[in-house]
């Protein structure tokens, strides 16, 4: 015992490290926390890009339709003359859960403006997962599940992804990974488009 009290002693920082480590494998808890004084920093946040700047494959919304808790669908080929924000995630995901917070306050800003609509596509194997996760954490951002095939131009598999649509149906962000969604900048991008 005497050992191993030296061993701390002498190696505090390296302990420290290990347990950090240690939390990060087995706590998703944790490795959510993390990754949120990650995103918190603003090294990672998402650009929505100049409209001379998408190509021309992501001009036009792709047909896409997915459905909330009550059956009713919502096509994305309908939404002409609306910013669409689309983001993909699982319950399971920690990058995510790191986001989720700041999706929650960006749409906490924009839920009462008509021209800017959120498209929350769960994506867990069972939808009840993420509709319990949603609750626990008391998110309100819609809940909403795929209704049929997910375009590539939209999602290609890797979570978090987000998407967001001009008033034309144009890629304007395409973003996989976590990011911030709730600084003011990224506010500017959305009001921008609104303005177009």
């Amino acid at each position: 015992m005497d050992k191993i009290k030296k061993w701390l002693r002498n190696n505090w920082g390296t302990a420290i490290m290990l347990l950090f480590f240690l939390l990060l494998l087995v706590s998703p808890n944790f490795k959510t926390w993390v990754m949120r004084q990650i995103i918190s920093t603003g090294i990672m946040n998402a650009k929505v890009e100049k409209k001379e700047a998408v190509s021309s494959s992501k001009d036009l919304a792709e047909y896409f339709m997915v459905m909330d808790n009550s059956g009713n669908t919502i096509n994305t080929s309908d939404l002409k003359g609306k910013v669409v924000f689309m983001n993909f995630w699982a319950s399971w995901c920690p990058p995510c859960r790191a986001e989720f917070p700041s999706i929650q306050k960006f749409y906490e800003r924009y839920k009462d403006n008509p021209g800017v609509i959120f498209l929350t596509v769960n994506l867990d194997e069972d939808p009840s997962l993420g509709e319990a996760y949603l609750k626990k954490e008391q998110f309100t951002v819609p809940f909403l599940v795929p209704a049929g095939n997910i375009p590539s131009a939209y999602f290609s598999g890797s979570l978090p992804t987000t998407v967001v649509l001009d008033k034309n149906g144009g890629i304007r962000l395409q973003h996989a990974g976590m990011a911030d969604y709730s600084k003011a900048s990224f506010y500017k991008e959305i009001d921008a488009l609104l303005d177009e």
